[in-house]
């Protein structure tokens, strides 16, 4: 069955939702305060929700500062992933970066989290460099990547 996948700006009201991923994605996951104050103080910050009808079943924030942009997060479902979907977020999210004059983008990645290295560089990212210690859970080391759109 071919269910409609749709892409929107986040809202206050989708926090709840989001929170959900969020917590079955990252071992430190964010607050709801923090989603609050990139919706409502950042200037800088883009959140996109991908839904299945009215469910969420993704999200990706991005910061766009002049003509760079870096993916902050970007997390599906468990139950969701390995459809191809994070690629269709994260694609979404590229397109609109360029479409606001974003000339690269930039993300950090666990240095296991092999899975995630593998989607960012078919969609054309490469190795920038090592961000030692960079998670505060495990002090693992973070990868840099990068692209230019």
């Amino acid at each position: 069955m071919n269910t409609l996948i749709t892409f929107r700006d986040m809202e206050l009201k989708d926090i709840k939702q989001v929170m959900t991923i969020e917590q079955a994605s990252f071992a430190i996951p964010w607050t709801e305060e923090a989603f609050e104050k990139e919706l409502t103080v950042n200037e800088y910050a883009r959140y996109t929700v991908m839904a299945e009808d009215q469910k969420i079943i993704g999200y990706c924030g991005m910061w766009l500062i002049l003509d760079e942009s870096h993916i902050t997060n970007i997390a599906v479902l468990p139950e969701y992933r390995g459809r191809k979907l994070g690629e269709r977020l994260l694609g979404f999210v590229i397109e609109q970066a360029r479409r606001q004059g974003a000339k690269t983008m930039t993300l950090e990645v666990r240095v296991s989290n092999e899975a995630a290295q593998g989607l960012y560089r078919k969609l054309g990212f490469l190795n920038g460099g090592i961000r030692k210690r960079y998670y505060t859970d495990n002090y693992e080391d973070a990868l840099v990547m990068w692209v230019n759109l």
